[in-house]
């Protein structure tokens, strides 16, 4: 039958950071081939699963992908084979049992999931289908709000700033493409802003720029002055986001340590700087504001300022299920960042979400540090409604291959396009 697996192959292949990463072939009976390339992090969270690395030194300084290669080459093959791909569920339980691992370390969530969305690849094409949607049917017509990694920092920016992501979000816009436009005008802004200053405008693992600045929030300012530069109003048409990364800024001793400005910060005067800030500059949209196991701060946070700041859960949550649950009960959040290489198969990712949604959260498909040309992550964005997406800034290939595939799908869904906006935004009621 056409819908069978015939063939599965793997490849090791370079990210965009220069690391090996996989890349699956999945050939159907009747030549149908779905491929899928997946993406890994610099700043990962520790309850993520598990991405198989090779560690011999010898090759890439021990990054070699070549053991997960001949996992799907070898013993998912096996399995999998003479299987049908037009039932998602079925196809990846499969491959997580076959595993066997709570963290699939055994064969690595890197393979798992570069089978996973080959599998969805081929069978949209089986069915003459764009993967949008194959996956979200009529009902998917959200384009999703971009938030834009212009300035990098922490982990993706080494001597930039302590927090790893400062992010303008066109809010305002009416079209997903005046949006992206919008952004991309505030980036070039931001070039000459920097410019001006002497500041440098060398670029981070996400595409955005990295200056040496004095303090964490010079980078808001800086913000402040590209967006008007670009002729927008802030907050009204062109919002701030912040992805923190605060995993990576905690101590032994359990404080916040900013390295930029020679100071440490218990809990909760981390929680106040966020409501200070939230207060000064029109921010949207707070990510991993504390560590991944600080989960008393991420309640207060959530209890302080979620009412009208989006509170995203990143390293606190790694798309499980099982910690989105226990952060819906604990009110430690109200929004999700989606990365499918945290979990590992494609119905965990959606299951993720549908979960998010259904508490009346938010979710945020993303991106990682470590990039390929794959733009899966834009058609998952539109087929579930998410509403919203990151990818990192609007420059370099690999970033901007997913904002160039948004507007492929606005263009295909015609006049029945919707661009998210502010309303994805709409678990924040004073936003």
């Amino acid at each position: 039958m056409s819908d069978r697996i015939a063939h599965l192959h793997a490849r090791e292949i370079l990210d965009s950071r220069g690391n090996p990463t996989i890349e699956v072939d999945l050939t159907l009976s009747n030549g149908v081939l779905g491929r899928a390339a997946v993406p890994s992090g610099a700043s990962t969270g520790a309850y993520e699963a598990i991405e198989l690395r090779d560690g011999d030194g010898l090759r890439y300084g021990g990054k070699g992908v070549l053991g997960a290669v001949s996992a799907v080459t070898g013993e998912i093959a096996t399995a999998i084979i003479g299987a049908s791909v037009r039932d998602q569920r079925a196809l990846d339980s499969t491959l997580i049992a076959l595993d066997g691992t709570p963290a699939k370390g055994r064969l690595g969530a890197n393979a798992l999931l570069g089978v996973s969305l080959a599998a969805a690849h081929a069978r949209a094409a089986l069915h003459g289908h764009e993967l949008w949607y194959e996956l979200g049917g009529d009902a998917a017509v959200k384009l999703p709000v971009p938030l834009l990694n212009i300035l990098n920092g922490g982990k993706h920016a080494e001597h930039s700033t302590d927090f790893q992501e400062f992010m303008v979000v066109p809010v305002g816009a009416t079209t997903y493409r005046d949006a992206l436009r919008a952004g991309a005008e505030v980036f070039a802004a931001l070039r000459t802003c920097l410019q001006d200053r002497g500041l440098a405008t060398g670029q981070g693992d996400e595409g955005g720029f990295a200056p040496s600045l004095p303090t964490n929030e010079a980078a808001l300012d800086l913000l402040m002055v590209a967006i008007e530069a670009a002729g927008y109003r802030p907050g009204d048409e062109v919002a701030i986001a912040i992805d923190a990364a605060a995993t990576e800024l905690l101590q032994s001793d359990g404080r916040y340590h900013l390295e930029r400005e020679g100071r440490t910060l218990e809990r909760g005067a981390l929680v106040d700087l966020w409501a200070t800030w939230a207060s000064k500059y029109p921010i949207i949209s707070i990510e991993d504001g504390l560590a991944e196991d600080d989960w008393s701060g991420w309640e207060e946070l959530t209890a302080r300022i979620g009412g009208k700041v989006q509170i995203v859960g990143d390293d606190l949550l790694v798309t499980s299920v099982h910690r989105i649950e226990r952060a819906i009960d604990a009110g430690a959040a109200n929004a999700l960042l989606v990365k499918p290489n945290q979990i590992g198969t494609l119905t965990e990712t959606l299951d993720a979400i549908s979960l998010a949604h259904g508490a009346g959260w938010a979710s945020i498909l993303s991106h990682r540090s470590g990039e390929t040309e794959d733009t899966t992550i834009a058609d998952l964005a539109v087929a579930t409604n998410a509403g919203q997406i990151k990818t990192g800034a609007p420059s370099r290939s690999e970033r901007v291959a997913k904002l160039n595939r948004l507007l492929r799908i606005e263009e295909q869904l015609g006049s029945r396009a919707i661009y998210a906006g502010r309303a994805a935004f709409s678990q924040v009621t004073h936003a």
